[in-house]
């Protein structure tokens, strides 16, 4: 696992999970990570990680990479309640795919106007924190950059 990086899958502002508004996120129970509140645009979320589609829903999707550890990027707060609503998905579960190829298009001020947050948590499943880098606390980020290291 040394030195696996973990990237993007959206371009926004990266938030600690303190500032998600769902305390499942907010408390780190499902694992570490940081959050992106995206920018309001149309965007592709791409695999921040090379691997295989472990879960594929309209707004969340989990990667296993080669060495086993599982990221989960969850597209906005609350979403799984929009049905599938705003989001195209491109992947199903089980493919194989590269870190930055396209998974879900989705529109957050879509999902904003409808009463839900953009805000979308990054998480490596039942990680250890202590082996865990944040590298991109507060800065801006495009979709592809550095987002977490894992060792």
């Amino acid at each position: 696992m040394l030195g696996t990086k973990i990237s993007s899958p959206i371009s926004g502002q990266v938030v600690s999970f303190s500032e998600v508004p769902d305390p499942v996120f907010s408390g780190g129970f499902l694992g570490p990570g940081l959050a992106v509140d995206p920018d309001r645009t149309v965007q592709e979320a791409v695999a921040p990680v090379s691997g295989t589609i472990m879960s594929m829903m309209p707004h969340a999707f989990g990667i296993a990479t080669d060495k086993g550890v599982e990221i989960l990027v969850h597209l906005g707060i609350d979403t799984v309640k929009l049905e599938g609503e705003g989001f195209t998905m491109h992947k199903e579960k089980g493919d194989v795919v590269k870190a930055g190829d396209p998974i879900v298009t989705w529109d957050p001020s879509v999902i904003e106007q409808g009463g839900k947050s953009p805000i979308s948590p990054v998480i490596a499943l039942q990680y250890d924190v202590d082996k865990c880098k944040l590298l991109a606390e507060g800065k801006h980020v495009s979709a592809g950059d550095a987002l977490l290291k894992l060792r």
